[in-house]
């Protein structure tokens, strides 16, 4: 069958649009860390939703499993191929159009293998803003974006993937399109199937192009970067924040003193204001469409009474733009930083804003008890409860480890069985991918998964797209699996 199955990709994607060798596979059969990788007959590059169409119909003819791949920049392995080699990778970076700007109804309609970082100058360019923001931008594209629900640091103000699409246009199982592209914000034909797609991990179609939101341009801004000794703290300031500043208030980043430390360590240019690291630091930005706003003046005077009132110790106002993007450079490094510094076990928890400083200090009390030879390392989307704990080990406390598998999910149980505690979720932004995919089962209430499997089933009845991603194994029968090792 590969013959077979390749000649007639090629008859549709032409011998530009097909990588066969070794080589060339490479960078699409594994995570951007390493931690994973696939096999796959080929990969296939399509130009346009045409050519998606056609690819799927035949995957679907021929029982061959299709791998969706954007920019492969997710932490959670959802866009590597399966171990067994029967399917092919479909990626979408030769689908790079805009289609359409249309500045009165705020909307951009873009092909899904464009980067985010185009969007952002294209709706610059048109005295716009498209909000979404993240530390792999010029990376990431729209459609795996749309496909994880990502969130980034503006999720605060402007919300996830899910609050800023219109429509989309996407590919069925069956090779089918739906394309719903219009920008609509009334419109009730019964279920939105735009949903499904979002979050849906490429597991139900194949997102080809998105309709996103504009907002208006930002022409008055403020950052700061704050100290504080304990997160309550953090939580307290910012409670007052909200208060005075309310929808002005674009992000709030906490950082614990470890990972700042790695970025000085590990990322060349950064640096930050403070003589010595902080406990905990917070980074604010603020922003708002009026020119004639000073809200660095403001936010001066709101920090000047803060430092007299609060338990913050210490704020850097940021002077101009080079400033301001020093301080977010060290944010937007924080992957990249701990990628460099050894093994970290990786977790994407929420829970709520007030909950945050109990879930770390109870986080610290289990790395302390139960795994003394790490550190926790925090990132934490403060505005929305999104934290992302980083159980740190360094390299030869790792190479030490005998099993490693059992202590990422001894690690991974105790992190998730805290943020369920704590009334949170054990996946904010990130996904379920092929990590998460036993954690779903063991989480999530058994109706509920049984539903995801039913729609799955409906949906994709072949189970073609993405299978082993999200849900635990093949769900044709509807039944659902037992738990499964968790993935390291």
């Amino acid at each position: 069958m590969p013959s077979r199955l390749l000649e007639r990709l090629t008859e549709i994607v032409g011998p530009q649009g097909l990588l066969r060798s070794a080589f060339d596979m490479q960078p699409y059969l594994e995570d951007w860390r390493g931690k994973k990788r696939g096999t796959a007959h080929c990969v296939v590059l399509p130009g346009d939703t045409s050519e998606v169409s056609r690819i799927v119909q035949l995957a679907n003819e021929l029982g061959v499993a299709v791998y969706v791949q954007g920019g492969n920049t997710g932490l959670c392995f959802g866009a590597v191929p399966s171990s067994c080699g029967d399917c092919i990778v479909l990626a979408l970076g030769r689908m790079k159009a805009i289609r359409s700007l249309d500045r009165a109804a705020n909307c951009i309609v873009v092909d899904a293998g464009i980067v985010l970082e185009t969007v952002h100058q294209a709706a610059k360019d048109a005295g716009k803003n498209f909000p979404m923001h993240l530390g792999s931008e010029g990376t990431a594209q729209i459609g795996g974006l749309v496909a994880t629900n990502a969130g980034g640091t503006n999720a605060l103000r402007y919300g996830t993937m899910r609050d800023l699409v219109y429509g989309l246009e996407f590919v069925l199982p069956d090779g089918r399109v739906i394309s719903d592209l219009e920008p609509l914000r009334k419109n009730n034909i019964g279920y939105d199937l735009k949903h499904l797609q979002i979050g849906g991990e490429g597991t139900l179609g194949i997102v080809t192009a998105a309709s996103l939101k504009l907002f208006p341009a930002l022409k008055s801004d403020a950052h700061a970067w704050l100290a504080f000794e304990d997160p309550a703290d953090a939580v307290d300031l910012f409670s007052r924040l909200q208060d005075q500043f309310d929808t002005s208030i674009i992000a709030c980043e906490l950082l614990s003193r470890s990972q700042v430390d790695l970025v000085l360590k590990h990322v060349p240019r950064s640096r930050m204001p403070f003589h010595e690291t902080p406990q905990w630091t917070v980074m604010i930005e603020l922003g708002a469409p009026h020119p004639t706003a000073d809200l660095k003046s403001e936010l001066e005077a709101f920090l000047g009474a803060q430092l007299e009132e609060s338990r913050l110790t210490d704020a850097v106002v940021a002077q101009n733009e080079s400033q301001a993007a020093d301080f977010w450079h060290v944010r937007h490094s924080v992957s990249e930083a701990n990628k460099m510094e050894g093994r970290g076990v990786t977790h994407d928890v929420a829970v709520s804003v007030s909950q945050v400083p109990h879930f770390l200090k109870a986080g610290e009390r289990i790395l302390a008890e139960h795994f003394p030879q790490s550190r926790q390392v925090i990132t934490c989307h403060l505005g929305d409860g999104n934290i992302h704990y980083i159980v740190m080990f360094a390299r030869h406390a790792w190479d030490g480890v005998d099993d490693k598998r059992e202590l990422v999910q001894a690690v991974q149980t105790r992190i998730h069985d805290l943020a369920r505690a704590s009334g949170g979720t054990f996946s904010a932004e990130h996904g379920i991918g092929r990590k998460l995919k036993g954690e779903l089962v063991r989480l999530t209430d058994p109706t509920r998964y049984e539903i995801l499997c039913r729609i799955k089933t409906a949906i994709d009845p072949n189970n073609i797209l993405n299978p082993g991603i999200l849900l635990n194994r093949d769900i044709r029968n509807a039944v659902v699996p037992d738990n499964a090792a968790t993935e390291a």
